[in-house]
């Protein structure tokens, strides 16, 4: 039995978890969202409005084909089921009628790539040859002769059936595909198979993990990029639209922040310039950039450059006063103020700072990609959704989000190591901070020298003086 008052430790006003339970909080903010997925996705009575289309046959007269993948919606599956068993009774009573349908070679070459998606899951096939027909046509015998099993998907009785009567014509004129010997009359169609589905746009959890296990680790095909080359172009654009935003950005943050002059001449205009979207600039970089990744780069920058300047400025101003109050009277000068006090300073808010905004870059992404020549994984999140395949969709966004997030958590961790007067620290980051403190050591030890030399000579002058 649980103690009396077990859950109000849970929710105590201003006051810090255990580490244990902050770290299983942690967890469990990841399991809720894939629990509530999976429980769509896999519960047969929450939801699934769709059909997905495991096996599918073309009809005639349709313009709208449906292949394996797809999906439509419940009411509209056994319509299309029936119609091509109308098509299939059509053909037989031709057939029994002594008037079979004739001048179907070509037709009967496209019903045999019916099985392709099935012998793909089956790996009877590679990914994507769907017209291997030397290879289909013996799965087709294979099947009807029960040397292979389908079971991604299973057949059913009456597609069983079809298969064999279908191998059995076939067979009669070629034990091999030779397009030549294919029957002139039509071949029975396969009739639609399908399972009950989520809509396109949430497929299932293992669907997106296979999907996205295959694309990263299979060749491109010719001319196109590799999933892993998509992703360092990326990750190109990114970190070198942020690293001009720094070169920039941070110094004249900083100048903004302890001079007034920088801050009337420059914050005015950084803060009217901000509320302009930056892809309204889209098509003046490229005129001016031309279509490569430079205008990506260039709208990484503008998204980013102008909140770090004002960030920054408002970082290096809740620098505490004393610190400056003591360098001038130790009479520090103000460049030395500038880089001996205040940017060591302000070092451990300004690193949390570029964390945030580094987050921030990383939003601009998908729209720097898609100006001028689209490119890196928002080129292929756009192609393939329009196609509707959101299988290959959800493993980028996941990419994309897992790397921002694991890239802020090693740069929070990296953060005790280079700050650890702002934390915690160990023996690694105490050595750490002596490459970074030197500075700091070296101008304090300057200003004590100087002082001291200062009160010497007021000493002497002083003992000069007495009679």
């Amino acid at each position: 039995m649980a103690r009396p008052g077990f859950l109000k430790d849970w929710f105590v006003i201003r006051r810090d978890l255990p580490q244990g339970r902050r770290f299983a909080l942690s967890i469990v903010s990841f399991l809720l969202p894939l629990v509530s997925w999976c429980v769509v996705s896999y519960v047969p009575w929450i939801w699934h409005p769709d059909v997905k289309i495991e096996l599918s046959a073309e009809r005639e007269g349709v313009t709208t084909v449906f292949t394996a993948g797809d999906h439509v919606s419940k009411g509209f599956f056994p319509e299309f089921v029936d119609a091509v068993k109308e098509e299939n009774a059509a053909v037989m009573a031709a057939k029994e009628a002594g008037t079979p349908v004739t001048g179907a070679k070509r037709k009967n070459q496209k019903l045999l790539r019916q099985l392709a998606p099935l012998a793909i899951e089956e790996g009877w096939l590679p990914f994507g040859d769907t017209q291997n027909d030397v290879v289909l046509y013996h799965v087709w015998r294979d099947l009807a002769t029960g040397a292979k099993v389908a079971g991604k998907p299973a057949l059913t009785e009456e597609n069983l059936a079809i298969v064999k009567q279908n191998w059995a014509m076939l067979s009669s004129l070629s034990p091999d595909f030779v397009f030549k010997q294919l029957p002139d009359e039509s071949l029975l169609k396969l009739l639609p198979q399908g399972k009950p589905a989520n809509p396109v746009y949430l497929p299932a959890p293992h669907e997106v993990l296979r999907t996205g296990m295959r694309d990263f680790s299979s060749d491109a095909p010719e001319g196109e990029l590799t999933m892993m080359q998509r992703y360092k172009a990326s990750l190109r654009i990114i970190l070198m639209g942020f690293l001009w935003s720094c070169l920039i950005g941070i110094p004249l943050g900083i100048l903004c922040g302890v001079f007034d002059f920088f801050s009337k001449l420059f914050e005015p205009f950084v803060d009217f310039f901000r509320y302009m979207p930056a892809p309204t600039f889209s098509t003046l970089l490229v005129a001016v950039l031309l279509a490569g990744d430079a205008p990506k780069i260039a709208l990484v920058f503008i998204g980013t450059v102008f909140q770090m300047v004002l960030v920054v400025s408002k970082t290096t101003r809740l620098l505490d006063p004393a610190l400056l109050e003591a360098a001038q009277t130790l009479g520090a000068k103000p460049r030395q103020m500038l880089t001996n006090v205040v940017i060591p300073g302000i070092l451990p808010n300004l690193y949390n700072d570029l964390r945030i905004l580094l987050g921030w870059a990383w939003t601009w992404l998908v729209i720097a990609e898609l100006i001028g020549i689209k490119s890196g994984l928002t080129e292929f999140i756009e192609t393939q959704g329009r196609f509707r395949n959101f299988d290959r969709v959800f493993p980028v966004i996941i990419l994309i989000g897992v790397t921002g997030f694991v890239t802020d958590q090693f740069l929070s961790w990296l953060h005790g190591l280079l700050f650890p007067w702002a934390g915690k620290s160990n023996a690694l980051s105490r050595g750490i901070a002596k490459v970074f403190t030197w500075p700091f050591r070296r101008i304090g030890a300057g200003l004590r020298q100087r002082a001291a030399l200062m009160e010497s000579s007021r000493l002497a002058a002083t003992r000069n003086q007495t009679p």
